[in-house]
């Protein structure tokens, strides 16, 4: 397997790169609009052709690369049924696989950030979105956010992976590249040393965040695949 990840500094944003060694073919999982030029010139670099764009929610602190990739490559843009998106090729739900060459990415559902928050789990890594980060998760005060359902989806569908597994997100904020299920699990400072759903609960309705910087731009953009 063909593995890169890329980071997008104004959001924190990372996006990864799968591909298949033997038929070069390729998906990017959320891509950021401004980042186009450097995916094309990886995709050309290493003879990819890529297939998919996967966005694993419809965010709010950047614009995806969705619609523009499609223009540009002709690939599927995938997105959750329950994303209120109507601009997706394919829609997945719970325990979808998209297969790319010798690999299997299976979509895990893990609402609770957002409806639509999925998680791609392939070859001993789950791809997390904004729904487990490192150290922390998404936050649950806006666009369909609920507390009680992300600690499920994390527990049911993330934690009950391999400790060894890693665990790739969609943003960090302190250079940190990825972590390990049984990290998160451990260590993690909202949701490990197994913290309960009610003061998880108790925790995330007394964050106060602020409003997301980029939130009126974005979200309308995402809501059209980034047009």
């Amino acid at each position: 397997m063909i593995f890169h990840q890329f980071f997008e500094a104004d959001s924190s944003t990372y996006t990864y790169l799968l591909a298949s060694e033997q038929t070069r073919e390729a998906v990017l999982i959320d891509p950021v609009i401004s980042e186009v030029e450097q995916y094309a010139a990886f995709l050309e670099q290493h003879d990819l052709q890529l297939v998919y764009s996967l966005d694993t929610h419809v965010h709010a602190d950047h614009i995806t690369a969705a619609n523009e990739l499609r223009t540009r490559f002709g690939c599927k843009t995938v997105l959750h049924r329950n994303s209120g998106v109507v601009c997706g090729d394919i829609f997945i739900t719970d325990g979808s696989a998209i297969r790319v060459g010798e690999l299997l990415i299976e979509a895990r559902y893990t609402p609770g950030h957002t409806n639509a928050c999925t998680s791609y789990v392939v070859n001993g890594m789950v791809f997390t979105g904004d729904a487990l980060l490192i150290d922390g998760c998404g936050r649950t005060d806006f666009q369909e956010g609920n507390p009680a359902t992300l600690y499920d989806s994390i527990h049911l569908q993330i934690f009950s992976l391999p400790d060894d597994t890693l665990v790739y997100p969609g943003h960090d904020y302190k250079g940190r590249v990825s972590s390990t299920v049984g990290q998160e699990k451990r260590n993690n400072s909202r949701l490990g040393q197994g913290r309960t759903k009610a003061e998880f609960i108790t925790l995330m309705q007394n964050l106060k965040l602020p409003y997301p910087k980029h939130i009126d731009v974005a979200l309308p953009a995402n809501k059209v695949c980034g047009k």
